[in-house]
């Protein structure tokens, strides 16, 4: 079991704060469809770089020995393999809970921002990306069925990059209706939430203030996104630059174009997210869990989650 929660913060309850969401699609969706061009993927730690269209789902490579060893980063690759959980200021791969039990409370809060529903969660040994265990999320369909964990102590302390490592595992596909699994609350933009989730059945980002999604929700943005095949884990990886107001994410070691936020607005890709031209977030929490806005219920499973300074890797 490794379990390291290295920082100076103290390991407060952490306060959700996520607000509702109208679950209509992008108003600046494109009513055309343009060729996608497929390029060659960045290799984020601990992978090895192979080719992928983006709209064909990936798998997740088997897990190898994690070795820790020097990352270095550039606004456009990363390099390296998986850095050691004992390295991390926050590692969590739920080994040390009874089933049936939730996380340490003193490093995660279990709640819901506004109202409780039907939503539920516990550690489980029903699926596992590592080890015997992983948090399973039992997520209603409507808004107050939601459920997270939620950390506050680990983010503040990391600096201008937020480095994030997780896997999921879905049990249905992602559906047409906007729904998220990860949320990170935003004090530069009113306390409101940077999300995770889906919609248009593929992976995305939606701001919370302004309904702005990444990629914009058009054919073109939705093809340079992937969707997550049900039933296998999937990693996860983000790089959240505060000061720069740039986000990359791969998946299973790839660069994904769609979930790219670069600061060069491009038309189908970022240019709505760049609608609000000086977002520059401060995070200070990370939650884990599900919310819906259009109906869809899902049974998924976190695993191995860890932020960093730093880029993590797959292993």
């Amino acid at each position: 079991m490794h379990l390291t929660l290295r920082t100076s913060l103290l390991a407060a309850a952490a306060q959700l704060a996520c607000g509702g969401d109208s679950g209509s699609t992008d108003s600046d969706a494109a009513a055309t469809t343009t060729d996608k061009t497929t390029t060659d993927p960045t290799t984020a730690p601990g992978t090895t770089s192979t080719a992928a269209s983006t709209d064909t789902p990936t798998t997740g490579p088997d897990p190898t020995t994690a070795t820790t060893v020097t990352s270095t980063t550039t606004a456009d690759t990363t390099t390296g393999a998986a850095l050691d959980c004992a390295d991390l200021p926050l590692c969590e791969d739920f080994e040390s809970y009874a089933d049936g039990a939730p996380p340490d409370p003193a490093i995660w809060t279990v709640g819901a921002p506004n109202c409780m529903g039907t939503g539920k969660l516990a550690v489980a040994g029903d699926q596992a990306h590592s080890g015997a265990r992983s948090m399973r999320v039992d997520g209603g369909g409507g808004y107050c069925d939601h459920i997270f964990i939620a950390n506050t102590a680990a983010i503040t302390g990391l600096g201008d990059q937020v480095h994030g490592r997780f896997y999921l595992r879905l049990t249905d596909p992602l559906g047409q209706g906007h729904v998220t699994f990860l949320t990170m609350k935003d004090n530069n933009d009113g306390g409101k939430d940077l999300r995770m989730g889906g919609q248009s059945q593929i992976l995305m980002y939606n701001r919370e203030s302004d309904d702005a999604t990444l990629p914009t929700l058009s054919p073109t943005g939705i093809a340079a996104s992937l969707a997550p095949t049900p039933g296998l884990w999937t990693c996860v990886e983000f790089l959240i630059d505060q000061t720069q107001g740039q986000i990359t994410t791969w998946v299973d070691g790839a660069l994904v174009p769609g979930l790219r936020a670069d600061a060069e607005p491009t038309p189908d890709l970022d240019q709505q997210w760049y609608n609000k031209p000086d977002w520059k977030p401060t995070l200070v929490d990370i939650k884990f869990g599900w919310e819906s806005y259009a109906g869809q219920t899902m049974v998924l499973h976190f695993d191995d989650l860890a932020l960093a300074a730093a880029p993590i890797g797959c292993d």
